[in-house]
């Protein structure tokens, strides 16, 4: 099993354990990935501004990758969203992909639409499966509660993500499970995150994410797990000014899949990056057999 690998712009210098704990897991499972060192950005920050030149820079990631004959493997869950909407756009218009490959014939390369463009938490269900995935845990977690956040690029437009059900998903609850550990439903559990709205509206960015961290916290959950950086940026930076004004109640940690899929699988916390989380969540080890 071959992928190439698309980090985005902000895993790489801001949420660097991510990738380095996908790394650990896909080669603990011999899943091959790919560095394609010419892959740019996704186009997700101009999507709603410039049409054409967000579908431009998506499709030119897109044609290294086809360039390459390997389907995509996405981390970020807004990059997974950008590419896909760039998919479904450029199948729908022949117009703009003819367009689109005009533009990147001047670097010798073409968009066919031959590849599919998969997040990592898809490969994991449906290429690898769940089975698989349990036979290789070799320490369960335990008592245990885990609140997973789907996020929202996704989920939705599910008709051209297809990623999961966007109303009752089940896919990240069951690869939580896979862990040992106890996925819990919470009646926030599919609202954003909050952070589309930081540097617009910095009150309501925050007020959303305490909400979301206060309502898994009462469902009982332990602690959060996230698939997305941009999510775990923000949860990460309403937990430190919790802390900082003493709102320690409603705080709860949050961990990405591949750390605790990894340390469920016998992965050193150093190899997953656990030491590199903020705020610390070294405690999820505690919950280990």
């Amino acid at each position: 099993m071959k992928f190439a690998l698309f980090l985005g712009c902000n895993i790489p210098v801001r949420v660097s354990q991510y990738e380095l704990s996908a790394r650990a897991v896909l080669d603990k499972l011999g899943v091959e990935v790919v560095d394609i060192r010419e892959f740019k950005c996704c186009g997700n920050p101009i999507r709603n501004t410039d049409n054409r030149t967000f579908v431009l820079m998506a499709a030119r990631n897109l044609a290294l990758a086809e360039k390459q004959g390997l389907d995509m493997m996405v981390l970020c869950k807004c990059c997974f969203g950008s590419l896909k909407k760039a998919v479904h756009l450029m199948k729908q218009n022949s117009g703009l992909k003819e367009e689109v490959n005009a533009f990147l014939a001047e670097e010798g390369l073409k968009y066919s639409g031959t590849l599919k463009v998969k997040h990592f938490l898809s490969v994991l269900y449906h290429d690898i499966g769940i089975s698989t995935l349990k036979e290789k845990v070799s320490r369960t977690f335990k008592s245990i509660k885990i609140a997973p956040h789907y996020g929202c690029h996704a989920l939705r437009p599910s008709d051209i993500t297809e990623f999961d059900d966007p109303v009752a998903p089940v896919l990240f609850d069951e690869l939580v499970s896979a862990t040992g550990a106890q996925s819990i439903d919470w009646p926030l559990k599919l609202e954003c995150c909050g952070a589309p709205l930081l540097g617009i509206n910095d009150r309501l960015s925050m007020d959303l994410t305490g909400k979301k961290l206060a309502d898994a916290k009462r469902a009982g959950a332990d602690y959060l797990c996230v698939a997305c950086p941009f999510c775990q940026m923000q949860f990460g930076r309403v937990q430190k000014m919790m802390t900082a004004s003493n709102d320690i109640n409603n705080c709860l940690l949050s961990i990405l899949y591949p750390q605790l899929i990894g340390l469920a699988m016998g992965i050193g916390g150093n190899a997953l990056g656990i030491n590199m989380n903020i705020p610390d969540i070294s405690s999820i080890e505690s919950f280990l057999l």
